[in-house]
């Protein structure tokens, strides 16, 4: 697809999403409010997001919580509402028929006959996409679905709790309506995308939001730096994060190159935070005092958020949520680690009895020592 200069000072409202969107369908783990504005958004909390629903897939991992439910589906956004987490993170792309589904992979694989078919997602129909896997009708044998793993393994799609793939309207209808969204607009890094494209896919997903969001909280983010601030240009009732390695990979745009450029993004189009691979915070610990002193929320993702200790560690750094694969384990570590001052003091100590301190203490000397420590463990 040709290069083409995105102004988003040309690019109309969508006038069908709502300014202030409900918040009557918060849930008490939402009991203290988020702010979701034009300029501002705060979690009254540590946010913590259950990644791809209950964990992302990692087929060729020998820990079967990684292949325990699959990832982007119905079932695993109700299993991870299971436990109190606060948003469910998902990828969402447009089909050729201007249908939003949620799938992360930019290849959708089948297998017919002993070959194997390998189609561009954006390519198929929502009726095409919908027929990959397990189908809603038990008559109806869908397509063997398979994946290709980083190293170009191609393998079958098995998990231990199977379901199907699905729509982003349908996740609106069948998803508990305590979680809330934080809906990743996936795009290809490898493609050059037009402006008319990129409004047309986002202007699909907004009107399907707006039909069906009843007043759940959203939190958009992208690691296209067009389609962040598009999508901020076509919508004001909800936050858009920008999506970034933090330094780790280097990429063609450098918009996407380091957490520099990426507070540079967000400040100069108006988006609310920056939620980056969890290494680049932790090799740039100084990082984060000028992200929230430039009135930014920080959030992050990657493997290290499902170690307890690492994500105890964002926490007191001032790090705003974490998203996260070991939803039952992380959100189970956070209630220990991470209590508000007031439930603290409300803690009761039977007579006789010591008082277990779950929380590890550190001095300011040894959290200095230790942010100055981090980046050199994990290079």
């Amino acid at each position: 697809m040709a290069l083409k200069a995105v102004h988003v000072s040309d690019v109309p409202n969508l006038d069908q999403v709502p300014e202030k969107p409900s918040l009557a369908l918060y849930s008490t783990r939402f009991s203290q409010g988020v702010e979701i504005g034009r300029t501002s958004f705060k979690p009254s909390n540590f946010l913590v997001v259950g990644h791809r629903g209950n964990g992302m897939n990692l087929l060729q991992s020998s820990d079967r919580r990684m292949k325990a439910v699959k990832e982007n589906s119905i079932l695993s956004f109700n299993s991870a509402a299971n436990y109190p987490i606060d948003f469910i993170e998902f990828d969402v792309q447009v089909t050729k028929d201007d249908c939003p589904i949620i799938f992360h992979d930019n290849f959708i694989l089948t297998q017919e006959n002993g070959t194997i078919y390998e189609r561009r997602v954006t390519e198929l129909t929502v009726a095409e996409f919908l027929s990959y896997g397990p189908q809603k009708e038990e008559s109806v044998t869908g397509k063997p679905l398979l994946r290709k793993t980083k190293d170009g393994k191609i393998v079958s799609w098995t998990v231990e709790t199977d379901d199907s793939v699905c729509t982003l309207k349908e996740a609106f209808e069948k998803v508990n309506a305590s979680i809330g969204f934080n809906i990743e607009l996936k795009f290809d890094d490898h493609i050059v995308y037009e402006q008319d494209y990129l409004v047309r896919v986002l202007q699909a997903i907004l009107h399907v939001i707006s039909e069906h969001a009843k007043g759940r909280p959203i939190i958009f983010s992208s690691f296209q730096p067009d389609a962040a601030l598009l999508v901020k240009k076509l919508q004001t009732a909800y936050p858009v994060f920008f999506l970034t390695n933090g330094g780790t990979e280097i990429y063609y745009d450098v918009r996407r190159n380091s957490l520099e450029e990426a507070t540079k993004l967000c400040l100069e189009g108006g988006l609310e935070g920056i939620v980056s691979e969890v290494k680049g915070i932790f090799r740039n610990p100084g990082a984060v005092n000028k992200i929230k002193g430039s009135k930014l929320s920080l959030m992050t993702y990657g493997k290290l958020n499902n170690v307890p200790e690492a994500v105890y560690m964002q926490h007191l750094m001032g790090i705003d949520g974490v998203i996260v694969d070991l939803v039952q384990e992380i959100t189970e570590a956070v209630s220990n680690l991470v209590k508000k001052p007031e439930e603290v003091e409300d803690e009761i100590l039977l007579e006789g009895e010591e008082k277990v301190q779950n929380r590890p203490q550190f001095s300011q000397r040894e959290l200095s020592f230790l942010l100055k420590l981090i980046p050199e463990l994990i290079q």
